[in-house]
């Protein structure tokens, strides 16, 4: 039987170092870990050190890794963060479940606002535990479905967005790319659906272009489709083997439809999320929210700077956030720049792009005086 023996991170010390310490070497500046050989390696430092250049760039720290040696240098706190997430590779590679470059990223943003990270803290993305609690959003994360996956939120602005979907029917979320809308709305909408909170779960996404004109595509109306609702499809993935969910689909507990099939519809007992819905008209907005039915949550995202449609005025999420903002039962959450999670690059590109939007979308939030002439205006028109 062929056995495979992934060595684990080993720090080693300086002949100066009491040696009765077994943490890495540390100097007021540099911490030093000896590197495994072979593919754990390459679980540590990522494709082409993929996974050195993100924390060299998040934490602004150096990384060199040559031969068996790792070395970090630069602010101690810096440091030992950056040391923290090369740990955090390294328990995963020794464990066979090499992280994803998401999960890379996840561990990033947790410990960049952890002001003293903990030496054991699971990872946010993959954290494996024995305890199965509920939908926490402040506890021990949202129970998925791939394997003992658990999934919680990592900033300050997600958790509120949690909180909302878990105590309103009705949760509006706008925020900009990669504050994870989708993603957060899709984990708890999986974890409703594991505990028999609810028996359907229902995405939708409205198909309009993103400033190109693709002409006819070719295939089955599903075929068509596909490409539209890619992105929460990709969220699903990260949650659930390929192969249950394709049986979800099959026995109709999971439906990924396109805006415009949603028409004439009641969802009992369902999660329904609306991705990308400042895309949507306003009279669609209207056609959807009307479809939650009994025992039903839904969550409704979207990015008011990426609006699609030829003229934004005409955004039902934008209407949406103006009509519904003082209605009980309904929750409004806005994350900022501060939420986003992605590669720390994204949060740069979306504040110098708002220095300067490709298009003013209209004010989201009114004085009294302005929205009350602005929903005469929208009644007059609909009339």
């Amino acid at each position: 039987m062929l056995r495979v023996f992934i060595p684990s991170i080993r720090p080693i010390r300086s002949s100066g170092q009491n040696s009765s310490n077994p943490a890495a070497t540390i100097t007021p500046l540099e911490r030093t870990f000896t590197l495994p050989a072979g593919p754990p390696r390459l679980g540590i430092t990522g494709p082409e050190e993929r996974n050195l250049k993100v924390i060299r760039e998040a934490f602004g720290v150096r990384l060199a890794a040559r031969g068996e040696h790792l070395r970090i240098t630069g602010d101690d706190a810096a440091v030992a963060r950056a040391a923290r997430v090369v740990e955090r590779l390294a328990e995963a590679t020794r464990h066979g479940r090499p992280l994803s470059h998401q999960a890379v990223l996840d561990t990033i943003a947790e410990l960049a606002s952890d002001p003293e990270p903990s030496p054991h803290v699971p990872n946010l993305s993959t954290h494996h535990e024995e305890d199965r609690g509920s939908m926490r959003a402040g506890g021990g994360g949202m129970d998925v479905y791939l394997g003992s996956k658990r999934v919680r939120p990592m900033t300050d602005g997600q958790r509120a967005y949690l909180d909302a979907i878990q105590q309103h029917d009705l949760t509006l979320c706008i925020g900009p790319a990669g504050t994870g809308k989708t993603y957060v709305a899709t984990a708890a909408a999986v974890n409703m659906l594991k505990r028999g909170e609810v028996r359907k779960l229902v995405l939708v996404r409205p198909a309009v272009e993103a400033g190109e004109k693709l002409g006819f595509l070719p295939g089955s109306m599903q075929d068509k489709v596909n490409p539209y609702l890619r992105p929460l499809l990709d969220a699903l993935h990260d949650m659930m083997e390929f192969e249950q969910i394709t049986r979800f689909m099959a026995a109709d507990l999971i439906e990924i439809v396109p805006l415009a099939f949603m028409r004439g519809r009641t969802l009992n007992d369902a999660c329904i999320i609306l991705d990308e819905a400042q895309n949507t008209t306003r009279a669609q907005m209207l056609m959807f929210l009307t479809r939650l039915g009994h025992g039903s949550k839904m969550v409704v995202t979207g990015d008011t700077s990426q609006i699609d449609l030829e003229d934004p005025r005409e955004s039902g999420l934008i209407d949406a956030a103006r009509r519904l903002r003082h209605t009980p039962g309904v929750a409004m959450v806005t994350l900022t720049g501060s939420d986003i999670v992605r590669h720390t690059l994204v949060q740069r590109i979306v504040e110098a792009y708002g220095e300067h939007p490709r298009r003013q979308p209209p004010t989201l939030f009114l004085d009294d005086e302005d929205e009350e002439n602005a929903s005469t205006g929208s009644q007059d028109a609909e009339d």
